[in-house]
């Protein structure tokens, strides 16, 4: 029997390339998935082709306040949440450290780091009621080393701290049974890096 067999999952980003992959694998292995993502039409239409398991909801993982209501649609149309696979993220522009805009810097902050926060803060709840809970971060190779060619400072940093809430969360929960990860993947072809 499969470890995802009854489990309620939030998968962020899942519209397309990583996230909705790992959507799609996690309801083949019996979990009910919340799938969200900015790209509504996108992810509505995966939703629908994944069957009864699958809901989506659009949602900016950007704004703190949309985090609530996505783990109360979870609660409430599968059951406590008790898997969060933080995915959603952004490149932005691509540029070097001294042509970098505040307003971009910010987006890509927002998305790729405050929302691992705000998701994290949100489901802790569920799963300290649950009795424990798994909680996966996407980060990056970039979160590791700085490379050369690697599309800007925002992003590497992003994906450093990532890496760093993540171990902090891990020991912080570890004993509650809630597990905190992060995976690093290298270049993947997805419409993100096409």
């Amino acid at each position: 029997m499969s470890k995802l067999m009854g489990k309620v999952a939030i998968v962020t980003g899942a519209a397309q390339g990583i996230g909705a992959a790992i959507s799609s694998a996690f309801i083949d292995n019996g979990a009910k998935v919340i799938m969200t993502d900015v790209k509504a039409d996108q992810g509505a239409a995966l939703a629908q082709t994944l069957g009864q398991n699958a809901e989506f909801i659009e949602q900016d993982v950007s704004v703190c306040d949309s985090w609530n209501d996505v783990v109360k649609k979870a609660t409430d149309t599968f059951g406590p949440v008790n898997t969060l696979v933080n995915n959603a993220g952004i490149v932005g522009v691509v540029t070097d450290t001294l042509g970098f805009k505040e307003e971009d810097y910010n987006r890509i902050i927002g998305v790729n780091q405050n929302a691992v926060f705000f998701g994290m803060q949100a489901v802790l709840p569920s799963m300290l009621d649950y009795g424990g809970g798994s909680i996966v971060n996407i980060s990056s190779i970039a979160g590791f080393v700085a490379v050369v060619g690697c599309p800007q400072l925002a992003y590497v940093g992003s994906k450093f701290a990532v890496r760093g809430m993540t171990k902090h969360v891990a020991v912080e929960y570890g004993d509650k049974n809630i597990r905190v990860n992060s995976i690093c993947p290298g270049y993947v072809k997805t419409p993100m890096n096409e």
